[in-house]
């Protein structure tokens, strides 16, 4: 038996930094980001003769777009300048650095709320920066969440057609959280963790584990198209 460690980038998408006038969390997905880390470090899982492992790397908005962050100061959450339209010596080497780290993992995944029924801006300029090169032929998983009872859902399918098109196939299997301060505490810790909701993510990383060693596999077996 191997172990076989993911490389995994994990796109987490709210920017918000504000806390509401009635007050709660300034970004309640601080919480379900939490969660995803804490069960990506924990994951063990058999995969035939395998055992598969994480090594996550998380993308933050709130880093990537922030003062001197990869995407800072040529560019910023508007999109002024897609990588992919840039001469290559005119890009900085953080920013090289970041495209290099989406470029080698072996799948995503995808943690959003929802903004105005569909994806949040800054969700969708983090991934758009970079073209689909340096994401085709990998998987992605969507872990969607809000504070009210429809977890974030209608964002994951306007999701799944951003991933489609950048060429990380999205496995079937969604993760949707409702009502996130009644089931996880400040530090991301669940409530009850025999919550039903909480089955949803390891069910959906067995879906991105078994898609990401098989893709990997055929890349290393023919490259990519």
């Amino acid at each position: 038996m191997t172990t076989i460690t993911l490389k995994t980038v994990v796109f987490f998408g709210s920017a918000r930094n504000v806390t509401p006038p009635w007050g709660g969390d300034s970004r309640l997905g601080d919480r379900i980001l939490a969660w995803v880390k804490v069960t990506l470090a924990a994951r063990s899982e058999s995969l035939g003769d395998d055992t598969v492992k994480h090594d996550v790397t998380v993308l933050d908005p709130l880093e990537v777009f922030g003062p001197n962050g990869a995407l800072s100061g040529f560019t910023g959450g508007e999109l002024r300048s897609p990588v992919f339209m840039m001469k290559p010596d005119d890009v900085p080497q953080a920013t090289k650095d970041l495209q290099e780290t989406i470029k080698s993992a072996d799948c995503y995944l995808i943690v959003s709320p929802e903004y105005n029924h569909s994806i949040p801006p800054a969700l969708a300029s983090l991934m758009g920066h970079f073209g689909g090169s340096n994401y085709k032929c990998k998987p992605s998983g969507i872990v969607t969440y809000s504070p009210g009872p429809w977890g974030g859902q209608r964002a994951a399918m306007a999701i799944q057609l951003m991933a489609h098109e950048l060429g990380c196939l999205p496995v079937s299997k969604l993760c949707g959280i409702p009502n996130v301060s009644d089931i996880f505490d400040t530090d991301g810790t669940p409530k009850d963790a025999s919550h039903r909701m909480l089955k949803q993510l390891p069910e959906l990383l067995t879906q991105l584990e078994w898609m990401a060693v098989a893709m990997a596999n055929q890349r290393k077996a023919t490259g990519t198209f």
